[in-house]
């Protein structure tokens, strides 16, 4: 879920927290579908009050990337631990995503 947005410099910082099924994938992916259509391209997402993630988060995370990156744009995560530290290993994407 998320915990908040706000633009700070032209980048929007998400912070999430709880764990993202399916339905608080739907969630994340409508604001910031919103706030691409807006113009924004730059993201941030703090990820280290999440304590689970399933493939529907993660597709969403994809999905957002692929959107961010065509418009020019990134997408860099932080504060991955624990069991989501190791979704993302195991699926690899943490050679997809700028991970701080």
């Amino acid at each position: 879920m998320i915990q908040s947005a706000e633009i700070i410099d032209n980048q929007v910082q998400v912070v999430l927290a709880g764990s993202i099924y399916i339905e608080e994938a739907k969630q994340v992916q409508a604001k910031i579908q919103d706030f691409l259509e807006h113009g924004y391209k730059k993201f941030s997402f703090d990820m280290s009050a999440v304590d689970y993630i399933d493939s529907s988060g993660l597709g969403m995370l994809v999905a957002l990337h692929k959107q961010s990156l065509k418009k020019g744009g990134c997408m860099k995560i932080s504060g991955i631990n624990g069991m989501v530290r190791e979704i993302f290993e195991l699926t690899r994407l943490t050679k997809v995503f700028g991970i701080v």
